[in-house]
């Protein structure tokens, strides 16, 4: 029983030492960087939620390294621009790509 639990926490131990060294990826992404564009995603899709002028269910938020994408449809110009202007506001938002398509 002493054997079989030395080996498995030997093996424990073996597993957590060799992946010490890597760090998760997502397309280049350390864990830290991952979390903090999931934040911003998070901030700028609360904050369509809050506003009148912005349907948050027609737009679609992605962000990475601290650029925020937004696509889907708006009804207006104005709900285009309004949806930028939002995502910009959010703290640690480095750019904004505005793909956001006008259909009335």
């Amino acid at each position: 029983m002493n054997t079989t639990h030395f080996l498995g926490v030997s093996l424990l131990t073996a597993s957590l030492l060799a992946m010490g060294g890597c760090t998760v990826m997502r397309e280049q992404s350390t864990v830290g960087q991952a979390v903090d564009d999931t934040a911003i995603t998070t901030q700028v899709k609360a904050r369509f939620a809050e506003s009148p002028e912005v349907s948050a269910m027609a737009i679609n938020v992605e962000t990475f390294h601290g650029t925020v994408q937004l696509s889907g449809f708006a009804k207006s110009e104005s709900e285009r621009s309004m949806a930028e202007s939002i995502a910009r506001k959010v703290s640690n938002v480095k750019s904004v790509k505005n793909d956001i398509v006008v259909r009335p």
